[in-house]
């Protein structure tokens, strides 16, 4: 049964700087840099993620380039996991399974090398925003491809006028904060 778990985004909110026309006018971007840069704050939102990862089941973890990276990494070291880059075309050096997506601007896709996962896995997939939720989908497609199961996602940020998490029906959820 999916489940989305929030948490009062009061003491993580304030390290997140609205950034007004970037990267093109009429958008708010949304800079994560300032959480990264304070200690606290970030190790506070990988404790929390590895928290939800446990609860899911999580035995490896997965997250898009590039600022999937970010938070996947540390998550899977507080697991004693492993961590599955997915990659855009041509950054992977071995044999590849790729997945093509739509986004708000245009078109992309998702690599990972064909043996990064294996039947039975239990995937965590981590990103640090939730939009349209195009890019998770397209990384749960592929999880799935190989035979792993996708127990849970996490974000940093969710946009919730976007709605992603129709895109992502039926899988456990984790946002960190709502905007």
């Amino acid at each position: 049964m999916p489940i989305s778990l929030t948490l009062p985004g009061i003491f993580i909110e304030k390290y997140i700087a609205a950034v007004p026309d970037f990267p093109e006018k009429g958008i708010l971007f949304r800079d994560i840099t300032p959480l990264l840069q304070d200690k606290e704050a970030y190790h506070y939102v990988i404790d929390k993620i590895i928290e939800f990862a446990k609860s899911v089941g999580a035995d490896v973890v997965v997250g898009p380039e590039s600022r999937g990276f970010i938070f996947g990494a540390p998550v899977a070291y507080g697991l004693n996991a492993g961590f599955v880059p997915f990659r855009k075309p041509g950054k992977l050096p071995r044999k590849t399974i790729e997945y093509s997506y739509s986004l708000e601007y245009g078109k992309n896709t998702l690599c990972m090398h064909e043996d990064a996962l294996k039947t039975g896995q239990k995937v965590l997939i981590i990103d640090d925003l939730l939009a349209t939720g195009g890019t998770v989908h397209a990384a749960c497609k592929m999880v799935e491809q190989v035979g792993a199961e996708v127990v849970g996602l996490a974000f940093l940020i969710q946009l919730d006028d976007l709605h992603g998490e129709k895109a992502l029906e039926g899988y456990n959820i984790l946002s960190l904060i709502h905007y």
